[in-house]
């Protein structure tokens, strides 16, 4: 997750609490809510994973606190956040090789997490998803799921934001001023508008994921997290209806979740010194495939349009294996350092995002001296028009049921129109941040589909120059700044029609538009 910090301030605003949603009390006194964000929505892990909803299958045989949570709380998205979940199934398959203890005592660890598990019969489950290996030797099927993550931040940010609740994008937390064991003043950099401000916080929440560490030591706190690094590769095509997981030890290229028209093939676990290290690698991504390939055999030969990575804020508690580090959360009161007014919320999942933010907005209204309870095990999550465009290939089907009319087609690859991109532009207003080019991208498809913005990406610059949205020579370094994302994500994969597909854009990017790119973050 992006570098986050939460500020409740003491203008005249009535306060609501957004904690990704965990808190909206009935009886609110007049406080607001700050979200600060380093970039953009989604610009950090929080757009950077798997998109896998767990059943918790996943960890019953090393972690069981961590499987029960993620089977709660899977249950409970699924009831409350319907429009972000594709309800697949999953099933945990083991191929000649792999250790028969550990599969066979899987249902037996499911058991006892009170997780549903069914044995399958191999032959079935190749009938159910035909791309598993002939050599698969035993199956059990889990109601595992596919999460859109885009959806999930813009629905909540916006819930936030209609309770009350204000967001800054691209405000990078720079210090704390502590008096007598309080933060009384947060400095903050407007990297839009290039100012500084300051922000005089009754109550601050570390939510900065991996960030959370560097975030403490600026109040003088210690959290120990782990940068663990987790790189992933997208297919052109969907390869599977369920999310396919290896039934074995973690490792990597385990783990196949499918999501709209394309699958999400991971994951490595490799310690970084930095939460900004999140590059994925050629080697990585070479492993992956190969061993991933054992479990599906048509991974070998399928193309890959991008690869990406996402860091783990991993919570320590000694020892040198990262994929032995509890996947549950830390909820930490800084009290005991001498900060009363601090707390830092990290760790944990996906999955238990919910849960996660119920538990520091409990510590929140203890320390502020409210006590009605939250409400978020029972109250849905409304769906919003700003997250509305992430599923692929929604847009062309609800611009053409509420118009009743075709229009331009800016991206071919994912089917977005230039009425889409108007209403998303349209509602970012002062949320636009750096580049209204990679914002959009953050509300869209755009970009995300084979052509990785060789074409859409100068179509939609062009068409926010025609709106006066860009202006000058600002238009061309967003340009710059959009395809250099893309291609960061295709250096690690260019073999095949991935390569043919690169050598085109470096053509028309380079030579016909005289970008020069590097394949790392500007």
């Amino acid at each position: 997750m992006e570098r986050k910090t939460h500020a409740s301030e003491r203008p005249d605003h009535r306060r609501r609490r957004h904690r990704h949603r965990a808190g909206k009390r009935s009886r609110p006194t007049r406080r607001l809510l700050l979200l600060l964000e380093k970039r953009d929505l989604n610009a950090g892990a929080s757009g950077a994973n798997h998109g896998l909803l767990h059943s918790g299958g996943r960890y019953v045989s090393g972690d069981a606190e961590a499987a029960i949570e993620c089977r709660e709380e899977g249950d409970i998205l699924k009831r409350l956040a319907p429009q972000c979940i594709e309800e697949t199934a999953g099933l945990f398959v083991a191929v000649d090789g792999d250790d028969e203890t550990f599969a066979a005592d899987f249902p037996g660890n499911c058991k006892r997490c009170g997780i549903p598990c069914k044995e399958l019969d191999p032959a079935r489950a190749r009938e159910l998803e035909p791309y598993l290996s002939e050599r698969t030797f035993a199956a059990y099927e889990v109601q595992d799921g596919s999460i859109d993550p885009f959806m999930l931040a813009l629905d909540n940010v916006a819930h936030a934001v209609s309770l009350g609740a204000k967001t800054m994008r691209n405000a990078r937390v720079r210090s704390f001023d502590i008096e007598k064991g309080r933060i009384r003043r947060v400095h903050v950099t407007d990297e839009t508008e290039n100012r500084e401000f300051i922000v005089e916080p009754e109550l601050v929440v570390n939510a900065a994921g991996a960030w959370a560490g560097e975030i403490a030591t600026m109040a003088g706190a210690q959290v120990g997290v782990i940068c663990s690094k987790g790189t992933l590769l997208v297919t052109q095509d969907r390869l599977s209806t369920r999310v396919i997981n290896r039934l074995r030890k973690p490792s990597d290229g385990d783990i196949l979740v499918p999501g709209g028209t394309v699958s999400v093939l991971g994951t490595t676990s490799v310690r970084v010194p930095s939460p900004e290290d999140a590059t994925p690698t050629r080697e990585e991504c070479v492993r992956q495939v190969e061993d991933a390939a054992k479990m599906m055999p048509v991974l070998a030969s399928t193309r890959y349009i991008r690869a990406y990575a996402g860091i783990r804020p991993l919570i320590s508690l000694g020892g040198s294996d990262d994929r032995n580090v509890s996947r549950g959360f830390s909820l930490v009161n800084h009290d005991h350092e001498g900060i009363d007014n601090f707390i830092t919320i990290s760790g944990g999942k996906l999955t238990t995002y919910r849960l996660m933010a119920e538990k520091a907005a409990d510590l929140v209204c203890e320390k502020l001296g409210e006590n009605t309870p939250c409400r978020t095990r029972e109250e849905p999550l409304p769906a919003s028009v700003s997250g509305r465009w992430t599923e692929p290939g929604l847009a062309p089907r609800n611009f053409a049921a509420e118009t009743g009319r075709t229009d331009v087609m800016l991206c071919e690859c994912e089917l977005i129109s230039r009425s889409v991109i108007e209403e998303i532009t349209r509602n970012l207003e002062n949320m636009r941040g750096r580049s209204a080019l990679n914002a959009i991208g953050m509300r869209s498809r755009m970009g995300k589909g084979p052509c990785q913005g060789a074409f859409c990406g100068p179509r939609v610059t062009s068409y926010l120059y025609d709106r006066e949205v860009l202006s000058g020579t600002r238009g061309i370094e967003e340009l710059k700044s959009f395809i250099q994302r893309r291609w960061k994500g295709q250096k690690p994969i260019m073999w095949g029609r991935t390569a043919e597909q690169v050598e085109l854009q470096e053509a028309l990017h380079c030579a016909l538009l005289e970008l020069e790119l590097t394949g790392e973050d500007e």
